[in-house]
């Protein structure tokens, strides 16, 4: 790794402050990229190493829609959910940082040299853990209560009943943040631990509305969304610019099949920008107000 380690301690005045609530007291912290990522707001999203398509692509669906808004995304470099977290956010151009439990230079797991070196040059890779030091037994929990220390909320999308995104909510949970959950099938072994939370009291996830709500934010604007969209998406989101449609009559304006029509509406509703009422008909999701 090339480009230069930051050390930070409590005393410094780039420290992050949330930071000062967690317990075991962080020493120091070893950075790589820029600091800027660390400024608020940011959201922490974890989940499963085995995840699922279905985790995977609400992940993606709903990271990036925070990332255009300025979110900073929050997660621990794994596999599965994390990394998907992460490419999210880099994909729109958005702000990530990857928390290690290995040393910051020392990329865990060794596949994702690459997705560390894309967050180091424009996000942010950190750890507690000096330079050079190699995973440990212990160090992903470690890493984990860093990870839910960071954010004021934490995000679990897939997780098993018992796993290292169980292991951050309940860190989040002694610090007193917010934690939320995306729920899932009941007999998926990768949303056991989520639909647990939900159980025990986490926020329920829908749709991006949900979590902007959470973090007192507005959504991006109308003319960001339509920006970033593309192919079916953006034609139904260009369709539904004066007025609510029926499914039916949206696939029938557009051209489109009804299943791609059908399709397309998911995933417009699992982003937080439409909402298909009472009525069935399917609206834009208006910016809230700060």
């Amino acid at each position: 790794m090339s480009m230069p380690v930051r050390i930070l301690t409590a005393l410094d005045p780039d420290w992050p402050r949330p930071l000062c609530d967690v317990s075991p007291t962080v020493g120091s912290l070893h950075l790589i990229g820029d600091l800027d990522a660390l400024q608020p707001p940011l959201i922490a999203v974890v989940g499963t190493r085995n995840a699922t398509d279905y985790g995977v692509r609400v992940t993606t669906q709903l990271v990036q829609t925070l990332a255009l808004a300025g979110v900073s995304i929050v997660s621990g470099l794994a596999r599965g959910i994390d990394a998907a977290a992460h490419r999210a956010a880099l994909a729109v151009g958005g702000r990530t940082i990857a928390v290690l439990g290995t040393g910051v230079d020392v990329p865990y797991p060794a596949g994702h040299r690459s997705l560390h070196a894309q967050i180091a040059a424009t996000g942010l890779v950190l750890s507690e853990m000096p330079t050079g030091t190699k995973a440990f037994p212990g160090c992903f929990p470690k890493r984990n209560r860093i990870i839910a220390g960071l954010a004021p909320v934490t995000l679990v999308v897939e997780a098993g009943f018992k796993s290292g995104a169980q292991n951050t909510a309940r860190s989040a949970l002694d610090l007193g943040r917010t934690v939320a959950a995306v729920p899932g099938p009941i007999d998926a072994p990768q949303s056991a631990g989520t639909n647990v939370l939900i159980r025990d009291g986490a926020q329920v996830i829908t749709c991006a509305g949900d979590l902007f709500a959470l973090l007192g934010l507005a959504p991006p604007s109308a003319e960001r969304i339509e920006q970033r969209l593309e192919g079916d998406e953006r034609t139904l989101w260009m369709a539904l610019a004066e007025d609510a449609q029926f499914v039916e009559d949206l696939a029938s304006a557009t051209d489109l099949p009804l299943p791609r029509t059908l399709a397309a509406v998911s995933a417009l509703e699992l982003a937080g920008h439409v909402t298909v009422g009472l009525d069935d008909r399917v609206r834009r999701v208006l910016p809230l107000s700060r």
